[in-house]
């Protein structure tokens, strides 16, 4: 938390100075814009208005009034949205970064109004880089579509590591899981419908993190199964519930948990 604040301190003494902030790279102002300078966006996104001008008139090939034409406020909203979106980690330049996401919105703006659509064919979308080279939108739209699938990747990734550090604590391993998964899909609901209304109860949930175990007694005046069932599934239920209650949206949705089992009912023995 220090280390941030330090970074956002030294982010906006160096936006006083345009010496300092010239030897910035674009990677690294959204670095610092990223961590919470609102001040540094918008400077940032001020000063890059021409570029964003001139990647909107080459897909369109034709001159763009930013004053005037919808498409230059599409690719700027674009640009911002890549500011967001962008990770170092990619090992990709920012702007090359932010002009896929600018000719991505501008092709679905374009689609959308359905301009030229009835006039031109689908290749007259096709642009030149600053290379020269032809550029075909529906790579462009795969490669966006890809990073973002890489992002989410990355982002599971984290979750499961803080995920298993959490099981940890109460002895599991991520091996154990494997075995402790019920083979029946109704039973597998069901024990989804049980772990969610343990989440759901603050002081059960306060037990079992406060004990490191499951609050087995207690949660039997909620659900209707057997001591044996929750003896069986302790580890299951545990980490369900974990992913239930923490911030794992990835998880959560990667479960693709249905709602019909809420009292863990029909658990196969």
């Amino acid at each position: 938390m220090l280390l941030v604040l330090f970074k956002k301190f030294l982010g906006k003494r160096q936006a006083h100075h345009s010496d300092s902030a010239d030897a910035q790279t674009p990677e690294q102002i959204v670095i610092l814009i990223q961590e919470g300078d609102l001040r540094l966006r918008n400077q940032f996104i001020t000063d890059y208005q021409p570029y964003v001008a001139k990647v909107t008139s080459r897909f369109c090939k034709r001159y763009v009034d930013p004053a005037r034409d919808d498409e230059f406020s599409i690719a700027l909203g674009a640009f911002n949205e890549a500011i967001n979106q962008f990770s170092p980690q990619a090992g990709r330049s920012f702007l090359g970064f932010s002009e896929q996401v600018i000719r991505r919105r501008l092709i679905d703006y374009v689609r959308k109004e359905q301009r030229f659509s009835q006039q031109i064919p689908y290749s007259t979308f096709e642009v030149e880089d600053e290379e020269d080279n032809i550029v075909n939108p529906v790579e462009i739209h795969q490669a966006v579509e890809q990073y973002e699938k890489q992002k989410g990747m990355e982002e599971r990734r984290s979750e499961i590591i803080d995920l298993n550090r959490c099981l940890s604590e109460f002895g599991i391993r991520f091996g154990d899981l494997v075995d402790a998964s019920p083979k029946h899909d109704d039973s597998r609901q069901a024990l989804f419908g049980i772990a969610k209304t343990l989440s759901n109860d603050g002081e059960l949930m306060r037990i079992m993190l406060s004990k490191r175990m499951l609050p087995i007694k207690e949660l039997l005046a909620q659900v209707k199964v057997s001591r044996k069932t929750l003896e069986r599934n302790r580890k299951f239920i545990i980490a369900v519930a974990l992913i239930y209650q923490g911030p794992y949206p990835y998880l959560r949705d990667y479960l693709h948990i249905r709602e019909e089992h809420e009292k863990g009912e029909d658990v196969r023995e």
